[in-house]
Parts: C-alpha cells; structure tokens; sequence
C-alpha cells in the first residue's frame, strides 16, 4: 500500500510538472501599439457667431440684441438653414463700469450701462455656403465671431476606417518583431480601443465686414490607435 502511494504521488507531480511547463508556455506573449491615421476633406461647418449691444439701462441693451439676432437668424432661415441647425449657445448680460475711481481719490467706481450678448451656433452642410453665409450673417447685424470648425457628416465611417488601419498595423508590427525573435505569431488575445479624435478650430475675433469671405477647409487629421497582445508560439523543430 505504501509503495502504491509513493507512485500515485510521483505520478501526480509529474502531471503538476507539466500543466505548469504548459502554463509557462501560454505566458510567451507580445504587446503592440497599432496607429492608424486618416485625411478628410471635411463637408460640414459649424460657426459660433454672436450679437453684442451697449445700452444705458439692462433692458435696452437686451432689446437691441434680441432684434439683431431676430434678424440674423430670420436672414439665415431665408437662405435655406433648416432651423434644426441653429442652436442659441450663450444669452449674457454685464454692467459697464465707470473707468474713474480709485481708493485714493475715494471715488467709487459706478455702472455706466449695461452690455448684453447672444451666442448662436450654425451648422452648414454645404461648404460653398460658408463664405456667403458669413457675409450674410454680418448684413444681417452679428458683430462678433466665436470660433469656426470644420467636421464630417459621418464621422462613424471615418473612425472605422481608422480602426481597420490601426488593427492591420498592429498586425505588421507584431509579425515583424515576432520574426524578428525567431517565434511565431498566435492568436491575439486582447484588443484595447483608444479614439484620439481630431479637428481644428478657429481663434474667436470681432467680425468686420467682409466681402465673399474666403474660407480654405483644408483636411482633417484624424488619427487612432489600438493595443494588441498576441500570443507567441515556439517554432516546430524541422
């Protein structure tokens, strides 16, 4: 009986022996970083324009922006904006303070007036819109200018065309290390996302009258990138 315990428990290490050893091999793994980078020519713009108006009581001021920016976008929804692709972003209303006094004079400084603004964000699906658009909206009375960017309609497209490069990058570079260690590429067995975006806006400044705006979109770089571990297998002896 003894003798059949010590066998049972030498065998039993053995097989231990040898799951670990086989553990041990699954270990051998490979991390990349696959990139993928996309230019587009974007086909969509959104401008962030607004109104500002200076009176000497609140309520003047803030009549005066209502009318300018009833009539901006009155002129815009005439020129064919759907009115789903304008959207108010800011409605504000300051005090202007007096620039005389100081604690040594013991003079306080004092309200003057009153400056009231209103934000709008307009969105323009056709591009040789954009400068005529802009022209219109300075006609139409909007004095300031808050910023414009440039995207595309559909941005989901874009990000899995990255995604397609990204991957297949990742794939180049594990092949190429993996052979370059003598082993072999296996499967992968992780894939982690990571979208960095991209776009590029414009400085905000004071809108000045323009004629036919010259607008340039130029392209858009995108970029994404992936992590990916594959596994490594040891070559079969020839």
């Amino acid at each position: 009986m003894k003798t059949k315990n010590v066998l049972f428990a030498a065998v039993l290490a053995a097989c231990t022996m040898g799951g670990l050893a086989a553990a041990g091999e699954d270990l051998r793994q490979i991390t990349v970083t696959g990139e993928g980078q996309l230019a587009v020519a974007p086909d969509q713009a959104v401008i962030t324009l607004g109104v500002t108006k200076e009176a000497s009581e609140a309520d003047a001021a803030m009549a005066a922006v209502s009318k300018e920016m009833s009539a901006v976008v009155a002129a815009l929804r005439g020129a064919g904006i759907d009115p789903a692709d304008l959207q108010t972003r800011q409605v504000s209303l300051q005090p202007i303070w007096s620039k005389t006094g100081s604690l040594v004079s013991g003079t306080a400084h004092k309200i003057t007036g009153f400056s009231a603004s209103n934000n709008l964000a307009l969105k323009v699906r056709n591009l040789d819109q954009l400068g005529p658009v802009l022209d219109l909206v300075l006609e139409a009375g909007a004095n300031q200018f808050q910023g414009l960017s440039f995207g595309v309609a559909d941005l989901e497209e874009v990000k899995d065309q990255m995604r397609n490069a990204a991957v297949a990058d990742g794939i180049r570079k594990a092949r190429q290390l993996a052979k370059a260690a003598q082993m072999v590429l296996g499967p992968v067995r992780m894939i982690s996302d990571h979208d960095q975006g991209g776009g590029r806006p414009m400085m905000a400044m004071e809108m000045a009258r323009s004629s036919a705006m010259p607008i340039e979109a130029g392209e858009l770089n995108y970029s994404h990138s992936v992590q990916m571990v594959f596994d490594l297998l040891v070559p079969e002896a020839e």
